[in-house]
């Protein structure tokens, strides 16, 4: 069956940060004597994952020029993304942080994105990438909560759609980045109707659905050339595509903690497709990369190999 994508290699485009974990895991963040550091932020998670499952990935960001901005150009490096477009800034830019717990019970992810850095993102940063290089470009939604980045990535969309490479888009929505729902819905809502495929949770398509049914809208977008994963949490996933539906339960596993799921999804999802054209095969692959990572500590570090997915995937063979 032929490849949906002509290349394994894939630019993602969103923040990147650090992350510090309670340790050991199951402490809360308040009574933690130390914490362990990691990479973090949704799209540069995305990027190791797929790294960690043999393909290639190309980071889109910008990073604040001191030490926490450094750290993760150091930890990007060491998964293999490549940085070529990691855009660095100063003033009074900071990297994001996140203070996170491994927990299931009343987890905590504490996030600090005071002038963040990936939104200080222009739109001449993307403009001299080569984007027919790619197999599709990924954007996570939280870059399109603020100037300029958001105008940043309706920029690196066109230019992905000139070249004819697909766009994917995770919703990601974080309501604290954005001034208020309402443009939240009408601009992650432009930026879907421009992609060839939109993953989101049953909460992110009832945003852009501005308060009718999530549900529907995933159904009604995927009426034309546009495919939706309808995310649902412990109940699985909907995808709707080319007029027809299925659903894909997730795997049974005993999690450490909630975090991390999404974005190991997308890396499951788009390296199975980068090998096939069967949807269902890369959701499911998606939903067994996410099963995964809950079950281990982080995010990124959490992201398994292609060896240990197959692996699983044998063992939760239906």
């Amino acid at each position: 069956m032929s490849k949906t994508f002509k290349s394994n290699s894939f630019l993602v485009l969103g923040r990147a940060g650090m992350d510090l974990y309670a340790d050991p895991p199951g402490t809360k963040a308040e009574e933690a004597g130390r914490f362990t550091s990691a990479l973090g932020g949704s799209a540069a998670n995305i990027a190791a994952g797929i790294l960690r499952l043999g393909g290639k990935a190309s980071l889109v960001t910008a990073v604040s020029d001191d030490a926490v901005g450094r750290f993760v150009r150091r930890e990007l490096e060491a998964y293999g993304v490549d940085v070529a477009h990691l855009v660095r800034v100063g003033g009074e830019c900071r990297t994001s942080l996140a203070v996170v717990e491994t927990r299931i019970e009343d987890c905590q992810s504490v996030i600090y994105r005071n002038g963040a850095a990936d939104f200080a993102l222009r739109p001449e940063d993307v403009e001299g990438i080569p984007f027919a290089a790619y197999g599709a470009l990924i954007v996570t939604g939280t870059a399109l909560a603020a100037e300029p980045s958001r105008a940043a990535t309706f920029r690196a969309i066109s230019l992905a759609r000139a070249a004819a490479v697909p766009v994917i888009i995770d919703v990601d929505y974080r309501p604290y980045s954005w001034p208020d729902q309402a443009t939240a819905a009408t601009t992650c809502r432009q930026a879907a109707e421009a992609s060839a495929m939109i993953i989101g949770n049953d909460v992110e398509f009832g945003v852009m659905a501005q308060g009718a049914d999530g549900l529907g809208l995933a159904r009604e977008l995927a009426s034309g050339r546009i495919a939706t994963v309808y995310k649902m949490g412990e109940k699985g996933s909907v995808t709707f595509a080319a007029g027809e539906s299925f659903e894909t339960p997730v795997f049974p596993v005993t999690a450490l903690k909630p975090t991390g799921a999404g974005d190991a999804f997308m890396a499951g999802l788009v390296t199975g497709l980068s090998a096939s054209s069967d949807l269902a095969a890369a959701v499911r692959r998606g939903a067994a990369a996410a099963a995964i990572v809950v079950t281990r500590v982080g995010c990124a570090p959490a992201s398994p190999t292609t060896d240990e997915l197959d692996t699983f995937m044998r063992r939760h063979a239906a």
